[in-house]
């Protein structure tokens, strides 16, 4: 199976990245960018496939091809943020690094999953790293678009972009039967409602749990209707999202945890291993931390993520008038009775309080703060 089949719906990209793959229009620094869940990072990691690819294919059977997908290449790193941003100290040690000569494939490859979430310093250090590359280095940036507040204008002038697109529904549900074995009826209605996003149209489609978070996320617009419901579907967010966060969070960093204390010899016993433990304890504590800000922040985009749907909602509310496809067909009925009952200037309101809470979480407002905010001028109209 080839590493291209990775990407859904994203034909174009394919191929100007198989081209430079075989030596086509290559260069030292790339910038994928698109919508949430058009496979930005599924894109950078197929191209560094391809590119470490014996053949130059990413033909998917190679060794190259198969430990750069898993993750365990030995000259591909995958960076992503495990709190809110992307340090300066971070990049400093990643761009020295990635100076060093590949060991083991063509080319030694840094793969920065989030590099909106890049703090000023670290994008200035990047950027002395992609002004002057090492001849064997390359950067597969990615990130939501070319925007300068998403990415530094003098590290985007340096990268060839890449944009991909949002899927398309059929291509997503073609993906969801034919690689992960689900039912077909199923299927097309995850990738009919997922907005595109073909990591949430899978999850939709085998987790309980998210379809019935969803479901509550979307009951708020028509289901508050007495000053009291602001709170409780605003608590109603914010549990959702915290339990999300435990959920995804409580088994990997257990495993990190016993991990590094065995790495650091807190494991051991008999005379001597004090130090050991002592070290152990004190690596473990930094560990600790580094997960509480990864917990925060799988919140926050658990939250976003709900926000989503609500705006999508209400955007649904407005063009359904027009007979224009809905983002949530299977809320038909509620649509149309919010569009009978609610002024375009009210729904338009409603819209524009759940983007503003997107900005405050982005501005790092606390959750529960920005959350009852806009509960409470969704209720308003």
């Amino acid at each position: 199976m080839s590493v291209w089949q990775q990407l859904v719906g994203q034909e174009p990209a394919v191929e100007i990245l198989s081209a430079a793959a075989a030596g086509d229009g290559m260069t030292h620094s790339w910038l994928f960018t698109g919508p949430p869940g058009s496979g930005r990072t599924v894109a950078a990691r197929a191209f560094a496939a391809a590119l470490q690819c014996e053949s130059r294919t990413g033909c998917g059977d190679c060794v190259h091809c198969r430990t750069v997908m898993a993750g365990t290449h030995g000259d591909v790193r995958f960076v992503e943020p495990e709190g809110l941003s992307i340090s300066v100290a971070d990049m400093r040690s990643l761009v020295q690094t990635a100076a060093r000569r590949p060991s083991t494939g063509r080319w030694q490859i840094v793969i920065i999953a989030d590099a909106d979430r890049l703090t000023e310093g670290a994008s200035n250090a990047l950027l002395k790293a992609v002004e002057e590359p090492p001849e064997r280095t390359v950067f597969l940036l990615c990130a939501p678009s070319d925007h300068p507040e998403d990415v530094m204008v003098t590290i985007r002038s340096r990268c060839r972009a890449v944009n991909l697109r949002t899927p398309p529904p059929d291509a997503i549900a073609r993906v969801l039967v034919e690689r992960d074995g689900i039912d077909e009826e199923r299927a097309r209605w995850a990738a009919s409602v997922c907005g595109g996003h073909v990591g949430r149209a899978r999850r939709l489609a085998t987790d309980e749990a998210a379809r019935s978070r969803r479901a509550d996320v979307l009951r708020i617009p028509v289901g508050l209707r007495r000053p009291d419901d602001v709170f409780a579907f605003a608590d109603l967010l914010i549990t959702a999202a915290e339990a999300d966060a435990v959920a995804e969070s409580a088994k990997r960093d257990e495993v990190e945890e016993s991990e590094l204390r065995v790495a650091m010899g807190g494991e051991g016993t008999g005379r001597g291993t004090a130090g050991a433990k002592r070290a152990a304890e004190a690596a473990v504590n930094q560990l600790r931390k580094r997960q509480k800000s990864r917990a925060t922040r799988t919140q926050r985009d658990t939250i976003d993520l709900a926000l989503v749907d609500l705006a999508n909602f209400y955007r649904d509310v407005l063009v359904f008038p027009t007979g224009a496809t809905l983002t949530h067909p299977d809320h038909e009925e509620q649509i149309k009775e919010a569009a009978s009952r609610w002024s375009p200037e009210s729904t338009l309101r409603r819209l524009e309080a759940v983007l503003e809470c997107r900005e405050a979480l982005n501005l790092n407002v606390k959750p529960r703060i920005a959350v009852e905010a806009m509960v409470s001028a969704l209720a308003k109209g």
